[in-house]
């Protein structure tokens, strides 16, 4: 059984650091686009100013244990303080495609024709 466990943990993925130094895990379904757009939304809250400062607020609440561990393997975050983070950097932040699709809605462009 223990090399079987030294097996598995031989073919894991390497752990890798978050810009502030946290550690994430990289599960086996780990989807390298996911950890990226997570890194991505961590920086865009840190640069608009939202991580700065204290840690004084707290935030509780009760969710299924699958929904957890699914978020964490999908985002490669390790602990469910860091998760909420990120879920609240992404919460946040303004989605930018929706911002387009809001700002140019009904407009098509001079030179664009219908055909039916």
């Amino acid at each position: 059984m223990a090399a079987s466990k030294a097996a598995r943990a031989a073919k894991a993925k390497p752990a890798r650091t978050t810009p502030r130094g946290k550690i994430v895990s990289r599960g086996p379904s780990s989807d390298r686009s996911v950890v990226v757009g997570a890194a991505v939304a961590l920086e865009d809250a840190r640069r608009a100013g939202l991580l700065d400062g204290d840690k004084t607020e707290h935030v509780s609440f009760r969710a299924p244990l699958a929904l957890i561990e699914a978020a964490k393997r999908e985002s490669g975050v390790a602990s469910p303080t860091e998760l909420g983070i990120l879920a609240l950097a992404t919460l946040a932040q303004p989605d930018p495609a929706a911002a387009f699709l809001k700002r140019t809605r009904g407009r098509l462009g001079e030179a664009h024709t219908l055909d039916y």
